[in-house]
This record gives C-alpha cells, structure tokens and sequence, in this order.
C-alpha cells in the first residue's frame, strides 16, 4: 500500500506540501520523495512490495509524463510484453508499464487494459494536462480538490488534501479524469446482457473464476498474510491460498474477550486447510480506546463501516507490529455480489439486482474503504480477490432469479461452486454467519451503544436534527461517531452518501440498526 498526493499547481511552499503528504505516511513508511514537474508537484509514500529496491520508487517519469501509482497491476508481465519492441522496463515495479501504455495508447485504452487494484496521477507535460483514474471496484483509494487557485489536486486520502484544497470529494471507481472531464470506464454495476449458464455451469465458471483471482493476488516480493473470520468468504480466500502455496499460510482472527462468536470457526478452517494461525484478543478498552484514531482514518461516520473497523483495525496493528507480514489478502465484497440476510426480503429478482447494483456501486464508501483504511494506517496493503474484475462482471451477470435465496441458503451459488471438491469442508461451506461487527462478540457493539448512551440524552438526539441536517444521525450511537468524525473533517460529511443500512422500502427492513442480528430472518447466525 502506498500513498500519494500531487497539485496540478506549485503555489504551496514545499514545506507545506510536504506536511500534507506526511498524512499518508502510514500508507508508505519505507520512503517518500517530493518532485516538482511541469508546473505541478508530485509527492509519494512508498510500502515496497514489488521491486523491493530503490528502483521501484515513484515518481516514474518518462517521454515527458510524470506518474504516481498506488495499486498493483496483476496482468504486468503481459503487458510489459507488450512493450518489448519500444520501451524496456529499467525496474521490477508492477507499475512502471503504465507510461509507456500512456503514451502508446492513452489514457481510456490504458484504464481498459489494467487488471488490478489502482489509483494513479499522470502528468503529461506536451499537453499540459493532469489526469487520473481509479479501479473499478474503488479498492485503492484516491479523493481530489481544488487549491486556492483552482487547480485540481488528488490524493489516497482526504485528509492529505484538507490542508491544501476545497471542494474535496472522492474520486469514483472506474472513472477517469482525462484533464477536463470525469469519464465512467467502467461501471461493475451496469450489467449489458444476463448469462444463460444453469446452476452447473455458474458454479464451475465461479469456482475457476475465484481461484484464478486469489492466486494472481499472490503476487508479492513481500510476504502475504491472510485474515481469516471462518465464514463463507475469508474461508475460501484462505483455502485456495493454502492449496497453491508450499509452505502453511499465516491466518489471524480477531475476537471479544467475551463470546467472540469467530474465533472457533476461524480455529476449525484453520486446522483444516493448516495455515499457521494467529488468535488475538480484544477488550472493550481495546475497542472504546481505539474509536477515536479510527474514525480519523476512515474518514467516515457510518454506522455499519465503524463498527466492522475496530476489530480490523486492531487485527492489523497487532500483525503491523508484531510480523514482518507487508501484504494482507481479505474477504470483503461477496455479500453485495450474492446478497445478505436483507436481501432474502427482495420482492423480485429485478429489485434484488438494482439493490446489488447500487450496493457494488456504492461500496468504495463503505466495506471496501474500511478494508483498505484498516490495512494500510498500519503500513499494510489490502488485496481483495472478490473485487477482481472479471470475477464481478460474471457474478452480476447471473440471473438475479438464480441468485435469490430460493435455496433456503443464503450465498448458495458462492457455495455450490466449491461443494464436494475438498477444498472446505461442507458443513463450514454451508455455515450461516454473522455480520463481522457481531461475529467478534455480540458485547462490541453492546458495549459501543452503551458508552454512548453514557454520552448523550434524549434531547440530545432530538437536538441531532437541527445540528446535522445531512445524514442526521437517528440513534445515539450514531451521534458519537458523528461528532467525532466533525470533529477532524467539519462540514465534510458529502463523503458519505448515507448511512449502509437494509433497504427500508422492502418487508422486515424498516430497521433503525444495521446489524443483521436485528432482521427477522437472522436465525443461527453467529451462533
């Protein structure tokens, strides 16, 4: 994971700049470098994972284009192929092709050939334009603003560019900024044409689909660690991991002190795809004392994306300071692909993948910011195999029909595809589970609405209305985090669309918390 902040501008002095990049210091703590260019500054905070040597290091520069990069680029050896005949790759850095394709087939045939997880900033100085893109499932950050002068700037994140820049918003997936305008590339929730695959057929094509995703995300001259909850998701990314590594995969659960509902299953996938595992233990200090520091990092207020953070984020500072572990494999984006316990309540396939749509769009505000906050503020990188591009574009192009839970098994498809082949066990195949906030013990977020009820009054909510007419917050818990989040990024909450709840317009989901625990239909989750 690495960080970066550029100015199409020179109009702060660069002891200025260089304390705003130092915001995303976390993101890159090996090395940092601040390049001037064109009339534009170029800053870079390096987590070496690829190319460990010096050669790797940003900015890039070549045949007038200046380059920062935050991602990794799975299909480079073919590209760099591609290459052979006019440019020859002076690094092993994933990312060095990226110029060279620029200026052989610019930038909306570039975004269209990159298979990975990016952000990245392109100078060119023969046009004078500053561009930019982001991947399509928004897995590498990027937000941008506007300086005093008016000149467009981006960043990993917002709070790099707060000291710099008005008008700060996020910069959305699959889009690219081509100097002048905002372009879509491509939108993972525009679905062109269902595919006529029956249920065998969907299984084999997401069971190779998934394989081929996690192994390309091995891809590491850094070592891998892998978190591991023991349900459906991080299970399958652990296991196809283990199957195609020599030596046993390092896993790591996270759970209360007080019935931590994950750390069993997350104990039995272990033993059975035998990764050497890690069990860490958290209290309602650990939770009530990291709160703060983690809100700041998401950048967030959201309900759901807070109470999922604190024990990702307490997992991974605990693998930051205690291995030599760089790269971090995860389980996030499945439930908005193969749907939730709220989506059992979906009045019709249609509705069921306009909800999917929205929530895939969506989602570089919620899960897959919270995945990548958690990782990289403790100077890891997140990698996301159920974001793999084609992975997604094949999902959502199943019949919805075929996706609603008609099975009386939730995610059934995602599960079928690895039924009877060994690789899990089926009765962890089949395990219903519960949300993550839930699942590290039922007392974390008991614990986090208790503390705020010490905090606020009823007149204090009612008072909520009136204080924050945007995204009011309609529980007091929900007020704690707002506050907070004020607290660091006043008047920023334009980041955040709205609160990641169920759908309140379908039967059973007029809830007023987003835990699935309070749906009708939670059952033995997390039992």
């Amino acid at each position: 994971m690495c960080g970066f902040l550029t100015m199409d501008s020179r109009e702060y002095p660069l002891e200025q700049f260089k304390q705003a990049l130092h915001m995303v210091d976390d993101r890159g703590p090996d090395m940092s470098r601040v390049e001037l260019f064109d009339e534009s500054t170029f800053g870079f905070a390096r987590l070496s994972i690829m190319d460990l040597s010096e050669k790797g290091m940003q900015p890039f520069n070549y045949n007038d284009c200046e380059l920062v990069c935050n991602g990794e680029i799975y299909n480079y050896p073919a590209l760099k192929k591609n290459l052979e005949e006019s440019y020859t790759c002076k690094s092993d850095s994933d990312c060095e092709v990226l110029l060279p394709l620029y200026r052989k087939y610019g930038l909306d045939i570039l975004c269209r050939m990159l298979d990975g997880e990016f952000a990245f900033v392109i100078k060119d100085a023969q046009s004078g334009k500053m561009m930019a893109a982001r991947d399509p499932m928004g897995i590498r950050p990027m937000f941008y603003g506007y300086t005093k002068e008016g000149k467009i700037a981006f960043a990993s994140t917002a709070k790099a560019l707060f000291p710099l820049c008005h008008d700060i918003m996020p910069f959305e997936p699959g889009s690219y900024y081509d100097g002048e305008k905002f372009v879509k590339y491509n939108d993972l929730g525009d679905v062109k044409m269902y595919v006529e695959d029956d249920i065998e057929q969907i299984a084999t094509k997401l069971n190779s689909l998934l394989t081929a995703s996690v192994i390309k995300r091995l891809q590491s001259d850094a070592p891998i660690g892998y978190l591991l909850s023991g349900g459906l998701d991080s299970s399958l990314v652990c296991a196809i991991a283990a199957e195609n590594n020599d030596k046993p995969i390092k896993t790591f659960a996270i759970g209360m002190d007080r019935n931590p509902i994950d750390l069993k299953y997350a104990k039995e996938v272990a033993e059975y795809i035998g990764s050497d595992h890690t069990e860490i233990i958290m209290t309602r200090e650990d939770v009530l004392g990291h709160l703060k520091e983690v809100i700041r990092q998401l950048e967030t207020f959201d309900i759901t994306t807070i109470r999922a953070s604190l024990g990702m984020f307490i997992l991974c500072e605990y693998i930051h300071k205690n291995t030599d572990l760089k790269v971090i494999l995860t389980g996030e984006v499945s439930d908005e692909i193969f749907g939730y316990k709220y989506t059992d309540f979906a009045p019709s396939p249609e509705e069921f993948q306009e909800e999917s749509a929205k929530r895939i769009r969506e989602l570089y505000m919620y899960d897959v910011l919270r995945a990548d906050r958690c990782i990289s503020a403790n100077s890891l990188e997140g990698r996301v195999p159920f974001a793999d591009t084609a992975f997604v574009e094949y999902a959502m192009s199943i019949d919805p029909a075929k996706k609603m839970n008609t099975y009386n098994k939730g995610k059934y498809l995602l599960r079928h595809a690895f039924e009877g082949t060994g690789l899990l066990p089926d009765d962890i195949l089949m395990r219903e589970k519960a949300a993550f906030s839930d699942a590290v013990g039922h007392s974390m977020v008991d614990d986090l609405k208790e503390y705020a009820n010490s905090l606020y009054s009823d007149e204090d909510l009612v008072k909520a209305k009136e204080k924050y007419p945007y995204c009011t917050p309609f529980t007091k818990e929900s007020l704690l985090y707002r506050d907070i989040f004020e607290e660091f990024y006043p008047g920023q909450a334009k980041w955040v669309k709205d609160f990641w709840m169920p759908n309140k317009t379908w039967e059973n989901c007029n809830v007023d918390d987003p835990s699935a625990r309070v749906l009708a239909n939670y059952g033995d989750s997390g039992k």
